[in-house]
């Protein structure tokens, strides 16, 4: 009997991670959930329940699945990193900040031991948090959490086109401009990080310098409407306010 439970307990948490592995959350919640009347030893069981509980909106059974996590390994930076992240969705700032002090402190001694997946996938985590910051006009942790990813993984250039708009919106604009140019320099075809440098070169009331920047990238998409009403805004002097320098950055892959 012992060996078909053991089985059992196998076939669930494999059909588990698969369809959790393929977005595919409710099935993967109901066989997660399953294994766990066999044991609540595996720690990623938990870290995957609190991410599908989080993206379902259950912030307080998220939050239980990633402290469940956390008993069952101390270590585990990715549920830490969630609990993190969940807390402050919650409002508990204080706690958020005082779990995030310490894995943040574990990354830092621990970096030049992960593997390139476990590397990006912190740094990402650091991002998502610097996100958090910043939606609370918190510039300077925001920012200090993408130093902290791209100390991680420096050829996230979407990161840093992120970390930039934080520079641009704290008044920090040449810093921007830098930032930005460094990833036009290392990912040319990164078209929409030169769009945004453009807005911030513009901020910085070097208006000549941004309607170069968005007739490059017309010049490698001549379909980019924004990009053309920008041209169009600046060139119209009554216009130029409408101009908003806070377009959200999307991911790159």
């Amino acid at each position: 009997m012992g060996g078909s439970l053991n089985e059992e307990f196998l076939r669930l948490l494999d059909t588990g991670r698969e369809q959790y592995g393929k977005g595919e959350y409710e099935e993967a919640e109901e066989a997660l959930r399953r294994s766990l009347d066999f044991t609540r030893s595996f720690a990623d069981v938990h870290n995957m329940l609190g991410i599908i509980y989080h993206h379902q909106g259950r912030l307080v059974d998220a939050k239980a699945a990633f402290e469940e996590a956390l008993q069952v390994n101390p270590k585990y930076t990715e549920a830490a990193l969630h609990l993190t992240i969940t807390l402050n969705d919650l409002g508990e700032h204080e706690r958020a900040q005082e779990i995030y002090a310490k894995v943040a402190e574990l990354t830092r001694s621990d970096k030049r031991e992960l593997d390139p997946l476990a590397r990006g996938k912190i740094a990402n985590m650091h991002a998502d948090i610097a996100d958090v910051y910043a939606s609370y006009a918190r510039h300077e942790e925001a920012l200090d959490e993408f130093r902290h990813a791209l100390d991680l993984c420096p050829e996230f250039v979407d990161l840093r086109a992120r970390m930039a708009a934080v520079l641009r919106d704290s008044g920090k604009l040449e810093q921007a401009i830098e930032e930005l140019k460094r990833v036009k320099q290392e990912r040319p075809a990164y078209l929409e990080a030169r769009v945004q440098l453009g807005v911030t070169l513009f901020s910085a009331g070097r208006t000549d310098e941004a309607v170069k920047e968005w007739e490059g990238v017309l010049a490698a998409d001549p379909d980019n409407d924004r990009t053309k009403m920008y041209i169009s805004l600046v060139r119209d002097a009554g216009e130029v306010e409408r101009i908003d320098p806070n377009t959200e950055l999307p991911e790159t892959e």
